[in-house]
Parts: C-alpha cells; structure tokens; sequence
C-alpha cells in the first residue's frame, strides 16, 4: 500500500519529533482522529507524563491524551531508532537565537541527524519549526540526502509552519488554517492529505520556500505593530494622553485599522525571534531590513520603560527603587500560559533587582522563576501585600482580583491595561 492510501486509511504510522507547545497538540489530534502516532523527545519527564496518559501543556487536557493512550493510538519514547517505523515524520523542535541575534538551528539538525540515521524509502518528512526561507532545501534536504536517498524520488519533503497560539481557546490544532509547501508537487499533495486528515483546512504553497516565508511574515507583522503602537505609547505618555483610550476610540473604525496593544515587550517563543530570522537571511542576500530593526530596538528597550514607570511612581511617595519592595503580578510571556521563554517581565525582574529592590512576584501558572541570579517562588495573592511599596501588573492573567490589587497595594504600575475602568491617583498606567 502506498503512503497516499495509508494516510486516507489512518494506517500510517505518525511520528513527532518534539513534544512541545507544537508536538503535543499535533500528535494528540493524528491520534484523535485514528493514527497510531510515536511521540519523541530527549526530554525522558515529558515521555514518562505522555506514558502514563498525562498533559504538560496547558491547552492539551490530560484526559485526551489518557485517552488516546488509553486506545493504543499514542505513544513516547526517547529511542530514535524507532523513527524507521514511521511514515510520516514531524519535526517540531524549537529554532531559538544565538547571544548574536543569529538563527541557531542545532535542534533542528539534532532532529534532522536522527531521522537520517533511520529514513527509508517511502517516509514523508515535515519541518515545522520556524526557520529562514530556504532551511528546508538548504539545509535539511542536503542532509536527508547524504545516505543516497532523494528528495522528491525516495521520500517525501515538506514545510508546514506551526501557527499555534497558547492559552487561545477559539482557535486548535484542528481549526487554524495549515500552509504546506512541498520540495515537489508530490510532496506537497501528501503533506497536504496527511494535515487534512486531522486540519479543517489546508493551504497548499509553491515551495518550501514560500511556506516559511509565511511564517516569518506573520510574525513579523506583529512584532512591527506592536513596536509602532509601543512607540506610540511613549509618545502619548509624553502628552499627557490615554493611549489605551486612543487605541479603543481607532478601534471603532471599522475598516482601515486593526487594534494592536503597548505592553512591558514581547515575549515567547516567535515573535521576539522571527524577525531575527528574516532579517537574518535578508543580510544574507545584501539587504537591510531598517522596519523590522527598528521595531526590535523599540520593543526591547520597553522592561527598561516599564522600569522607569515604576521609578515614576515611587518618587511620588518620596521612595526610590533602591530598597524598596516590589511585587510583580505575572511573568509568563502571554496571559493564561505558563511559557516564560523570552518573557519580558524577566528583563523587568533584572533591572530592578539591579537597582536594589527587593523583589516578589504572583503567578498561578508560574510556581518557580529562576532567571540569572533571581531565583523566587510565586506567593499566593492574598499573602504578598503586606509591606509591598509597588505593585506591577505585567501580564494580566484572568485569575487576578484587579480591584483587589487597587485596594491592597499603596502604588500600581499597570503594563496592561488590566485596570481599564478602575480609577485611583496611586495607579501608574504605561
């Protein structure tokens, strides 16, 4: 039977490379709708949990992944040697940056090495970690080739770049649109019936290329935004204007304008580093992404605004950083998650912690924090206001008591516009 059969028959055996943010909602949904699906990963804790029919994803529930345990239909390992088992292979690792600003793709040829190690005639190959245009031809295809197999003729290449978006309940694995673009035509069409097996829909692409240019567009669009409407906000700040009331009263446009929101940077695992990637691979073909630049200088400089904030409003009490006690409501990167990569409430933490205060934080999803030489534990709410002289909202999760906040604490930075409504001359507002 071929692979085009197998997938239309959910006899096709599914592997997952990465068991992530991307990996575990992906192979979750092939096991829901029927394939026997392998999950790998270095890490032997989340294997054990996925194992013993147990969620380390927030937006995965432990009882559909019992489940598809349970039926058979899913199962981890560490060994990669079990890759030549597969027929369909997804790779799913994170493509972080260097201290350089440069890619670093050494999980992605972790991934690639393994699957090499054990490909066979037949197996289709996906990459859906998020690279520069051209890793998938440059890159992966010279290395799956080294064994005497050929892209396109022996096994099956292709990109889909992973749109998944943490603590977002109106959007799953299942309903968000899917891009593939393909190393061939034939790699395109299976990729593409392997995704709508389990994806409402699919978008099929031209090339590699093209697919991972998608990916670096989006990401862009947002990090380019969201510095604009931060630049936008220190200005405002200057004039003595609401941002947040110009951002609603724009909003109101019903065409023309899409709503974009300041706050202490950008956090998590793509939209502080895509840029980076095309910008990147840009330089590379002789050309300087000023936009994409500038909106990273933007961004980055707002822990050390949100900083200022805080300065700002202890000087209205006669106080300083310096000795004072700060208590920080939230560092994860985004609301409602437990992802701290990137989060700029870390930068935050470090640069008041080096202008001496002393620091404590709340965060439901965040139990531990160890970031450079600041190593706290989460204090429950109700406990942390005594003796605080600041307050900073820096990621508004929905569990917090707002009003609470406003009546317990002497001094309130707001990053995010969680106190919208809530009036208080002790409220800093970014």
């Amino acid at each position: 039977m071929n692979l085009k059969d197998k997938i239309r028959d959910r006899t096709a055996r599914v592997g997952v490379i990465g068991l992530g943010y991307v990996g575990l909602p992906l192979a979750v949904e092939f096991a829901k709708k029927g394939f026997h699906v392998t999950g790998f990963d270095v890490d032997a804790s989340k294997v054990d949990a996925i194992n013993a029919g147990r969620s380390y994803i927030l937006d995965v529930k432990t009882e559909k992944v019992g489940e598809c345990v349970d039926a058979g239909r899913l199962r981890a390992t560490t060994d990669m040697s079990h890759l030549k088992e597969m027929d369909a292979i997804d790779i799913c690792v994170p493509t972080p940056l260097r201290k350089t600003k440069d890619p670093d793709l050494s999980y992605v040829i972790q991934a690639v090495d393994s699957v090499k190690a054990y490909l066979r005639r037949g197996q289709l190959v996906i990459l859906e970690s998020t690279t520069y245009p051209g890793t998938t031809d440059e890159v992966v295809q010279p290395a799956l080739e080294e064994n005497g197999l050929k892209a396109g003729v022996d096994f099956y290449l292709a990109f889909s770049p992973e749109r998944v978006d943490p603590g977002n309940d109106a959007f799953s694995t299942r309903s968000i649109p899917k891009v593939v673009g393909g190393f061939n035509r034939q790699s395109t069409e299976l990729a593409s019936d392997l995704y709508g097996s389990i994806i409402d829909t699919v978008v099929p692409v031209s090339s590699t290329q093209v697919a991972e240019m998608v990916k670096l567009l989006e990401n862009t669009f947002r990090a380019v935004n969201i510095g604009l409407v931060n630049e936008i906000a220190l200005m405002a700040h200057r004039m003595n204007i609401d941002v947040w009331e110009v951002i609603d009263a724009a909003s109101t446009k019903p065409f023309g304008f899409m709503p974009f929101y300041p706050g202490p940077g950008l956090g998590g695992h793509c939209i502080p580093i895509d840029p980076f990637y095309l910008s990147w691979k840009a330089r590379q073909n002789g050309f300087e992404c000023r936009f994409i630049e500038l909106a990273g200088h933007v961004n980055s400089s707002m822990p050390t605004y949100v900083v200022e904030r805080v300065g700002e409003a202890l000087n209205t009490v006669k106080r300083s950083i310096n000795g004072s006690r700060i208590h920080v409501f939230g560092v994860a990167y985004k609301k409602d998650v437990s992802d701290t990569r990137e989060s700029p409430v870390l930068d935050v933490l470090a640069l008041l912690h080096q202008r001496g205060a002393a620091l404590s934080y709340t965060d439901p999803y965040v139990p531990k924090l160890r970031h450079d030489d600041i190593n706290l534990c989460s204090v429950p709410a109700e406990k942390a206001g005594q003796g605080v002289d600041c307050a900073v909202i820096c990621t508004n999760h929905k569990a917090f008591d707002y009003p609470g906040i406003v009546e317990r604490y002497p001094l309130v930075v707001d990053t995010r516009n969680a106190l919208k409504g809530i009036a208080g001359a002790h409220i800093f507002r970014l």
